[in-house]
């Protein structure tokens, strides 16, 4: 298990944990993201945003969000 924001350009992860509180967790819910789905990253930079492919969308999650986003390689 590792922070999102470990995961490289490419990679397929699946999320398996929100390490954050109520807040930050209802607003990723509200966006979508649930414990067992797959990401992709499609773009990350050193300190921006990054962007990531979750079903047939695109997403961005700030820096600080990602830190708190646990995935593992899927």
């Amino acid at each position: 298990m590792m922070p999102l924001t470990l995961a490289t350009v490419g990679e397929e992860v699946r999320l398996v944990d929100i390490r954050g509180g109520q807040d930050l967790r209802k607003r990723l819910a509200d966006l979508g993201f649930n414990i067992g789905m797959t990401l992709r990253i499609v773009q990350k930079d050193v300190n921006g945003p990054m962007i990531l492919a979750v079903k047939d969308s695109r997403m961005v999650l700030g820096r600080g969000m990602a830190q708190k986003v646990m995935v593992e390689l899927n």
